[in-house]
């Protein structure tokens, strides 16, 4: 697989990492996050050879560079829609740890 296959494969699956936080789709958002990270483990694990195999035609740097253009947009809508989230999730989280820490100090028993 050559890293241009590599980076149309990221973009592929960044475009559906969008749709599915678009959905809210968190379950199926971190598998495909999990596919991303084995995606970017194998093209870093590649780069030196593919460097040295493959020399990219000026066509191929600039699909290379729109691809890497989109999975960014792609990245930018994932985050708007995971970090309200993500805020929600840490007061949800907090809240719970100072009641715990209230009761704890007060003697207080309970759940």
């Amino acid at each position: 697989m050559t890293s241009l296959d590599l980076f149309e494969s990221m973009h592929r699956l960044s475009a559906q990492m969008a749709d599915l936080a678009e959905a809210n789709d968190w379950d199926r958002l971190a598998a495909a996050e999990r596919e991303m990270a084995a995606l970017r483990n194998e093209l870093a694990r590649q780069e030196p050879m593919l460097r040295q195999a493959e020399a990219l035609s000026d066509g191929e740097l600039a699909r290379k560079a729109q691809l890497i253009t989109a999975m960014l947009a792609n990245d930018r809508t994932v985050r708007q829609h995971v970090e309200p989230w993500l805020q929600s999730t840490r007061k949800l989280l907090s809240g719970a740890a100072r009641g715990r820490a209230v009761r704890a100090a007060y003697g207080a028993h309970g759940p």
